[in-house]
């Protein structure tokens, strides 16, 4: 079959918009910036992949959309990656000195743009054949992402997951190294996969072909496993989901083991991201009420702890950190009482407004100088005392991380009762159609003040675990980015799902911790990643089965009822 003449456009559309992102992303500085970041050895770095990533995406979306023959589909994404090399050939064009040895013609103008980059597009090769090289790369490129839409989708899935496990262990290689690649099992693991730099060619293939492996037999296995469960009865059920949720916990009681001390601080970090994500998807996710404010009951939490146990002057009760921890959960739930009193009758952009307004209400008191005797002001609270148990002290992040695990998991156990309860259902009714649930005799009052109440509850804990972990906390710690970032990752985990609240802190949270390269970056990270999650996956990563069933409804297959079902 012929491609047709919209397929044709489809691809000069794709490859302008690959290789303007290509171009893009060099005149930033984050092709130079991360080059030196090794993914596998000297064959791949993390600056070639944001350079020729859009590229092979570019090819591989462009490809879905085309129904023609394989040969065609390869030939639309030769074409896709041709057109971005000539883009990207037309920078190198006007960035190439008038004068050899000076400096770039663009770099009065764009200061990213000098020799470096240029011998990065050309891959350190003098004209004409660096630029035949960077066309022919960008179409070879190109045509790859193309033909992994046409690999059978029995492989291309795990094809898929192969490759992004290769690249995620490749990017995170030097945390590995330092966390546990010294000695012992880390060692051998180390010399077998990684080269000085990345992963070592050999290592990246031996990951890819174990994880392929894997995820096949997973495929095979787990349809078998769904049926013998659909078919086991309710008793069996509830056996194997305890068991399950048995060797979930026994693992992440034993995770600090095997992360080490970095790698576990990271983890403390998501755990609070965690506490504070389940709370704001009770709000968001269930009860559907925007809020932007959400750090003011984190800062609450912890200047109420701080307030009640610091052995400064500011102490009043010098409690303890047991003692103060239900004041500063009941604080937080207050707070959250009090701003939903005034915004009952708000929806959408007019409630967001308001509760925006009240976390900066909030940042600004503990900012002012009228209650810096009582708060500390802009020198915040030094001298909190750490949590302890008897002569136990949290201190160090292995420690902690337990006393993070178990407010996590009581927020987790909490969260899932009391989504499938009569509350639960309010809240759900209450967020698709307010004038409906209320005709349907559901109290909106009481039902929006449990939702912020509860919801303010975690995030209360959470700032209260935070301010014994720094033992000081200053105002800067609560600023509207907090919020922003517990808001983006419920989005792109998954609104109104649990496991998705954990992933989306692991990926908005864990990651950008493990890569301190990217931190200037980092909102223009949580805005591409966003804007990817709306077009191809708006459901998030691990949404909830309401989610998906109403974002993607057609595409869910219909189950056959059993045969016991249908004898019934």
């Amino acid at each position: 079959m012929a491609v047709q003449e919209t397929d044709w456009r489809s691809y000069l559309r794709v490859g302008m918009i690959a290789g303007l992102i290509a171009v893009s992303v060099s005149l930033i500085g984050m092709v130079e910036t991360f080059n030196g970041r090794a993914i596998i050895g000297e064959y791949l770095s993390l600056g070639n992949l944001l350079l020729y990533g859009a590229i092979f995406g570019g090819g591989f979306v462009a490809a879905r959309q085309h129904k023609g023959s394989t040969a065609s589909c390869l030939a639309g994404g030769l074409l896709l990656g041709a057109i971005s090399g000539v883009m990207l050939n037309l920078l190198v064009l006007a960035g190439t000195p008038r004068v050899a040895g000076g400096d770039p013609f663009l770099r009065q103008y764009l200061l990213n743009v000098n020799n470096n980059l240029l011998a990065i597009l050309l891959s350190g090769l003098p004209q004409p054949s660096g630029s035949l090289a960077l066309l022919g790369i960008s179409s070879l490129m190109g045509m790859l992402g193309a033909a992994i839409d046409r690999v059978t989708p029995r492989f291309r899935r795990p094809l898929l997951v192969s490759l992004g496990v290769v690249l995620l262990v490749g990017l995170l290689s030097e945390v590995v190294i330092l966390a546990w690649g010294v000695r012992g099992l880390g060692l051998l693991v180390r010399r077998l996969l990684f080269a000085r730099k990345g992963l070592s060619l050999p290592g990246a293939v031996v990951l890819f072909l174990i994880v392929f492996a894997l995820h096949l037999a997973w495929t095979a296995f787990s349809p078998k496993l769904k049926a013998w469960t659909a078919r086991a009865p309710e008793r069996r059920r509830k056996q194997l989901y305890r068991g399950k949720a048995a060797i979930g916990i026994i693992f992440l009681l034993f995770l600090p083991f095997f992360l080490r001390t970095y790698l576990t601080e990271v983890v403390d970090n998501v755990g609070l991201y965690v506490l504070m994500g389940l709370g704001l998807n009770i709000v968001v996710g269930y009860a559907g009420l925007l809020d932007l404010g959400y750090v003011a009951f984190f800062a609450i939490g912890a200047y109420t702890m701080g307030v009640l146990t610091s052995q400064a002057d500011l102490g009043i009760a010098q409690m303890s950190f047991w003692s103060a921890l239900p004041f500063s959960v009941m604080a937080a739930v207050l707070a959250g009482i009090i701003l939903g009193v005034p915004v009952l009758r708000m929806r959408g952009d007019y409630l967001a407004i308001v509760t925006l307004g009240f976390g900066e209400i909030i940042r600004i008191l503990v900012l002012s100088d009228a209650l810096a005797p009582f708060i500390g002001g802009a020198q915040g609270i030094l001298k909190i005392p750490k949590a302890q148990i008897g002569d136990f002290r949290f201190v160090t992040p292995e420690s902690l991380y337990y006393l993070i695990l178990i407010g996590c998991l009581i927020a987790v156990f909490l969260t899932w009762r009391l989504r499938d309860s009569r509350l639960g259902r309010q809240w759900m009714a209450m967020r698709e159609d307010e004038d409906v649930a209320e005709a349907m005799g559901i109290n909106l009052v009481s039902t929006k003040l449990l939702a912020f109440g509860i919801g303010a509850a975690f995030s209360g804990l959470s700032g209260a675990i935070f301010a014994t972990k720094l033992s000081s906390i200053f105002p800067h710690s609560f600023n509207l980015l907090i919020s922003i970032n517990v808001l983006c990752l419920i989005i792109v985990g998954g609104m109104g799902s649990i496991p998705g609240v954990v992933v989306g802190a692991l990926v908005l949270v864990g990651l950008p911790e493990l890569l301190r390269e990217f931190a200037e970056y980092r909102l223009l990270m949580y805005g591409a990643l966003l804007i990817v999650m709306m077009i191809a996956r708006p459901e998030g990563f691990w949404p909830s089965a309401v989610r998906r069933r109403e974002l993607r409804g057609d595409e869910e297959p219909i189950p056959e009822p059993s045969s016991a079902a249908a004898g019934d």
